[in-house]
């Protein structure tokens, strides 16, 4: 019994990669056009949210169910943050908002075979281990701000070890929010270390609960407040994530 659910396990991993490389290859001449300017990027999220994060979360039985304390508004910049936890974060985080947003990233995902290409082409990349990655990111995220483009920050800064529920975050984000005086929205995603862990034979389909919370205004605020917004941002999380039974 246990090859056999390892066996389809391995099946629907196989699945989940199917979805993510079919619509690229349908799309590529739309999302290569898409990518040659800045002025195109909110035609290429479109197609990304719409046709394929939502494909790829559905066809592997995954239903999204967003609990919202506050609207999102069309047309307004906001630094995005949630916790860590499943390469499923990236398309769920593109369903949570309408708003075109670009994602920072790790530089590691752009060596993936065709979804790479197009993730160096759209994603702000960082290389953790150098100062002056650090510093080429915050510029490139001062940039798109400055389109009016929503930024998106992991501020865990990847994924915790198992055993980790929620890890220390780190600034970035926050000074960004400060600096620019947009909203930071954080996000607590419940469900989908359980669904789609890094773990291989692991995993199952099923609800993905999302609570969009209260935004955290930057009115004011200067940069030396970074930190203590960021322990805020970490709190409201961490204590949606224990009232969903999460530790």
């Amino acid at each position: 019994m246990t090859l056999i659910k390892n066996i389809g396990r391995i099946l629907w991993r196989i699945w989940f990669y199917l979805l993510v490389l079919i619509p690229i290859l349908i799309f590529f001449p739309f999302l290569l056009l898409f990518t040659t300017s800045e002025k195109l990027y909110p035609q290429f999220f479109w197609v990304a949210r719409n046709l394929w994060a939502r494909p790829i979360l559905y066809g592997m039985g995954f239903f999204p169910k967003f609990k919202r304390e506050e609207e999102i508004i069309k047309g307004k910049s906001y630094m995005l943050i949630a916790n860590h936890t499943s390469m499923t974060d990236i398309m769920l985080m593109l369903l949570a908002s309408k708003n075109p947003f670009v994602f920072v990233g790790k530089k590691e995902l752009s060596k993936i075979p065709i979804f790479g290409f197009f993730y160096k082409r759209t994603c702000i990349l960082v290389d953790r281990g150098s100062p002056r990655s650090r510093k080429a990111v915050y510029d490139s995220a001062q940039e798109r701000l400055s389109q009016g483009m929503s930024i998106c920050i992991f501020p865990e800064g990847g994924v915790p070890k198992e055993d980790i529920v929620l890890d220390n975050f780190k600034d970035g984000a926050f000074r960004l929010a400060i600096e620019h005086q947009i909203p930071v929205v954080p996000m607590t995603f419940a469900d989908n270390k359980i669904r789609f862990p890094y773990s291989f034979f692991q995993g199952s389909p099923g609800r993905m609960r999302v609570t969009i919370h209260s935004f955290l205004s930057t009115e004011g605020k200067e940069v030396a407040d970074k930190k203590e917004m960021s322990k805020t941002a970490r709190e409201i999380i961490l204590n949606e994530l224990t009232a969903y039974g999460i530790s």
